[in-house]
C-alpha cells in the first residue's frame, strides 16, 4: 500500500539514531520516522483490505508473519520484523510504501497530527501500563521519565484509575506537563533521590508499578529500589546500558518482578484510536509543536537539548 504521510511523529529513538548515534540503523541512508499517518493513494494488485482514500495509521513495525510468534498473533515480537526507520524506510517523506498489515483504519474524527503520536507515544506507552504492567485500579505508581512516551504513561495511569502517580523526571517543565496530566506528585531526580522520595511519599513502603521510560541503568536502578515488596517494574527505554538486579536474597525474597515493553501490536493501537474517538483520551495538549518537514533538523535537535517541555515535535511532509 502507497500511503501520502499527512503528519510524522519524532521519537526519542530518531534523536538517538540522527544526533546522539547511540542506535544502529540495517543499512544507510535510510529514511527515519517510525510514527506516521496518512492516506492511502495507491494499492497492489493483492491488496484486499484498503482502498484510495482510506484516512489510516501506520504501525512503526510488522513481522514476517511467517514465525511460531507471528502465527500465534504476536507480531510485534517477531524476531525478524522490519521497523520503519531502522531497517525499512521509515515516515519522514511525503509517501512511504507497507504492507496492508501495517495499516489501521484512522477514525475520521481524529487530526492527522494527534494520529501520529498514537503509533509510538501514545500506544506504547498504553501497552506498557496496561497490557505489561497490568495496572489495577488503587495502586501507586512510578513514572520514571515523563517527556513523549513517559507523559501518557501518566495519562494512562491515571484513566486506569491509579490510586497515586509519582512523576520523575528531571526538567522543570515536563514534570509540570506531567502534574497537569494527573501526577499527583513530582520528584526532580537533579535535586533529590528519586527512590528515597518515593518512599516518602507512600509511607516508607513503596509502589506496585514503576515504569521506565529512559533506557538508563540508574533509572531501571531508582525504579527497583521504589518498589513495594511483591512491586513490578516494566522498562520501556531502550539503550546499551546493562542493567542489575539487587541482590538475590532480596530480589526473590522480596518478590521484584522487572519486565520489558517492547512498542504495542496492532490490536493496542486500535484500542488508544477507539478511546481518541470515545473522548475517553484526550491527546490535544499531547503535540507541542507542528513543523514542515524540511525543518526536521531543527526539531530534532529541540529534542535532543532538553532545554524546554517540549513532548512531542510532528512534522508535515505537505505543509
Amino acid at each position: 500500500v502507497l500511503v501520502a504521510v499527512k503528519a510524522a511523529g519524532i521519537c526519542g529513538t530518531d534523536v538517538h539514531i540522527a544526533i546522539e548515534g547511540t542506535l544502529r540503523v540495517a543499512y544507510t541512508p535510510i529514511t527515519l520516522g517510525h510514527e506516521g499517518a496518512g492516506e492511502v493513494t495507491a494499492v497492489g494488485s493483492e491488496v484486499t483490505q484498503r482502498r484510495v482514500g482510506d484516512r489510516v495509521c501506520i504501525s512503526p513495525g510488522f513481522g514476517c508473519g511467517e514465525c511460531p510468534t507471528c502465527r500465534k498473533g504476536k507480531e510485534d515480537l517477531c524476531p525478524t520484523p522490519r521497523i520503519l526507520g531502522m531497517n525499512h524506510d521509515g515516515a519522514f517523506a511525503e509517501y512511504i510504501k507497507v504492507p496492508e498489515k501495517g495499516l489501521v483504519s484512522l477514525p475520521a474524527g481524529i487530526a492527522y497530527p494527534e494520529a501520529a503520536i498514537i503509533t509510538d507515544a501514545v500506544s506504547t506507552a498504553y501497552h506498557a501500563v496496561v497490557k505489561r504492567g497490568r495496572l489495577e485500579a488503587g495502586e501507586k505508581v512510578a513514572i520514571f521519565g515523563c517527556g513523549g512516551v513517559g507523559h501518557h504513561g501518566v495519562i494512562f495511569a491515571k484513566l486506569m484509575g491509579a490510586g497515586k502517580i509519582v512523576a520523575v523526571d528531571i526538567v522543570p517543565g515536563i514534570l509540570k506537563r506531567a502534574q497537569q496530566a494527573g501526577a499527583d506528585e513530582i520528584v526532580n531526580a537533579n535535586e533529590e533521590d528519586a527512590a528515597d522520595r518515593i518512599k516518602r511519599l507512600t509511607g516508607g513502603e513503596g509502589v506496585d508499578l514503576a515504569l521506565e521510560f529512559v533506557g538508563r541503568r540508574e533509572t531501571v536502578t531508582a525504579a527497583l529500589k521504589s518498589l513495594r515488596r511483591g512491586g513490578r517494574v516494566v522498562v520501556v527505554g531502550t539503550g546499551n546500558e546493562r542493567v542489575e538486579t539487587p541482590p538475590l536474597y532480596i530480589f526473590v525474597g522480596g518478590e521484584y518482578a522487572l519486565m520489558g515493553s517492547l512498542g504495542f501490536g496492532n490490536s493496542d493501537l486500535t484500542e488508544v484510536l477507539r478511546l481518541v474517538g470515545s473522548g475517553k483520551l484526550d491527546l490535544s495538549a499531547s503535540v507541542s509543536e507542528v513543523l514542515p518537514l524540511n525543518e526536521i533538523n531543527l526539531a530534532l535537535e529541540k529534542i535532543a537539548m532538553r532545554t524546554g517541555d517540549t513532548l512531542r515535535i510532528v512534522v508535515l511532509p505537505w505543509g
